[in-house]
């Protein structure tokens, strides 16, 4: 493992952060952020175009579940997201160059760009986002389920890191407009002599799998797997898994969940 990777993998990282919303904070907010880096834990997070371009911290597709606002992420501009609170807790949404302001290289961040399924897979956008990340001085990565951004983002600079996220690719809404082919390809990380992934994030009940137990043992490229929740779950991680994705409990404090 190269030595920027070992940074990446050093800690266990929190899924979206540290996030408790029972306790106002929120998941992909500069709260949880805080919790995570106050605790030295990796932080994962998510990002979605916005309507200019812009990457905002956040999961959703739509803004319904986690802020106080209606619609598509995509149809907004970013400044009018920033003006926007989030469903408990006292933060509004915020932008990848927040978010890297704030953590300053202290603790690794994994960025997670959600695709919107384009033909195009949102070239410019992914191009702007590797660009953000190669500027950044710490320990960054990027990660997708997409193998399309995955090739744009390896041709666009090749000295960003960069990770497949995949799982069991079962039939189901997530994967609805897939053939069984598409699903077969996916599963099993088929695409990775085209997009060339640094790591692989594959879903933690879904291991183990031939495809990601292939590319770690043969490639030697590490595996983090989300989103470890349970006592068995972090069993399956450490059989099969370099680092964990986590989220509910602490992993420094105790095994037990």
């Amino acid at each position: 493992m190269s030595p920027d990777l070992e940074a990446i993998f050093a800690r266990p990282i929190a899924h979206r952060g540290f996030h408790d919303m029972d306790n106002g904070i929120m998941e992909n907010s500069p709260s949880a952020v805080r919790e995570a880096m106050d605790r030295s834990f990796g932080i994962e997070v998510d990002i979605q175009e916005t309507a200019d371009g812009e990457a905002l911290v956040f999961h959703d597709y739509t803004l319904d579940r986690l802020a106080e606002g209606s619609g598509k992420v995509v149809d907004f501009s970013s400044k009018a997201l920033e003006k926007i609170h989030m469903k408990t807790g006292t933060d509004k949404l915020w932008l990848l160059q927040d978010l890297f302001s704030l953590v300053e290289g202290k603790v690794p961040i994994v960025v997670e760009i959600k695709s919107l399924m384009r033909r195009d897979a949102q070239g410019d956008f992914v191009r702007h986002v590797v660009d953000q990340v190669a500027a950044y001085n710490g320990p960054v990565c990027i990660k997708t389920f997409d193998p399309d951004m995955l090739s744009i983002a390896r041709n666009h600079n090749r000295q960003v890191l960069r990770g497949i996220v995949a799982d069991g690719a079962e039939p189901g809404r997530t994967y609805v407009s897939y053939s069984r082919v598409d699903r077969f390809i996916l599963r099993h990380l088929l695409h990775a002599p085209r997009t060339r992934p640094d790591f692989i994030s594959y879903g933690v009940k879904d291991l183990p799998k031939a495809g990601p137990s292939l590319l770690r043992s043969v490639f030697k490229l590490p595996l983090m797997c989300w989103t470890v929740r349970t006592r068995e779950q972090r069993e399956i991680a450490a059989r099969y898994a370099d680092q964990v994705v986590f989220e509910g409990f602490d992993p420094d404090k105790s095994l037990g969940i």
